[in-house]
């Protein structure tokens, strides 16, 4: 016997549908969206029960949520908490695109202004020979001059290790012909098969000692006039 398909009649038309989104105001949509952990709550997602307004569009004070609201509402912005751990949380009223902008541009001021720090790595044998000492020290001037911090080390290799005085003496010494260009900033020290030492570079200074020594000595008096017959 063939079966039939079943049906169940005709699809009634769905109601209820979303309305327009109100035009103006404060977006009440974005305040009941999950916050991130990087973002400010705003709206509806202020928890406290009364807030205190600052800013220059307000009058700064202590509200309660519900009013505090409203002042934003009928200015069409927003508002935002911007500390959230003050007692009571400290909110702002403007435009929230507006405040994550200001936000985005002072951080990378902000990273703009951070200097990095750049590190570079010099070895050396515990019986480096004198050609390959000079070419290395003249590559650890090149960096300290460039603003980099120079960490040199010794490796013992093997039975090498039984040499670590003469590797320490080693660092030393390349520190010492680094004083002008550099300051130690860690005294060699032994770390596995690793003899370290650490240096940053000097400050630039606005003259040598011997400019301004010489800008100090005193001009030369002018020769005495000759007397009168």
């Amino acid at each position: 016997m063939e079966k039939k398909p079943f049906w169940s009649g005709p699809r009634k038309p769905m109601t209820g549908g979303p309305g327009p989104r109100p035009q103006g105001g404060r977006n009440k949509f974005r305040g009941n969206q999950k916050k991130d952990k990087d973002e400010h709550a705003i709206n509806d997602q202020i928890r406290a029960q009364e807030v205190r307004l600052v800013g220059d569009n307000v009058e700064e004070g202590i509200y309660p949520i519900a009013k505090a609201l409203k002042i934003a509402d009928d200015m069409e912005l927003d508002l935002i908490e911007i500390a959230p751990m003050a007692q009571p949380p400290v909110c702002r009223i403007m435009d929230y695109q507006k405040f994550q902008y200001q936000q985005r541009k002072r951080l990378k001021e902000q990273k703009a202004k951070s200097t990095k720090v750049v590190v570079k790595e010099i070895r050396f044998g515990p019986q480096t020979d004198a050609h390959d000492y000079d070419f290395k020290l003249k590559h650890a001037i090149g960096f300290l001059k460039e603003g980099a911090k120079v960490k040199s080390y010794v490796f013992f290799k093997g039975r090498s290790i039984l040499f670590k005085e003469q590797g320490e003496v080693l660092l030393l010494r390349f520190a010492n012909d680094l004083e002008e260009y550099g300051k130690l900033d860690q005294m060699p020290v032994l770390e596995g098969k690793r003899m370290t030492i650490m240096l940053s570079p000097k400050k630039a200074k606005d003259a040598p000692k011997k400019d301004k020594a010489k800008a100090e000595k005193p001009a030369a008096k002018p020769e005495e006039a000759a007397s009168e017959e």
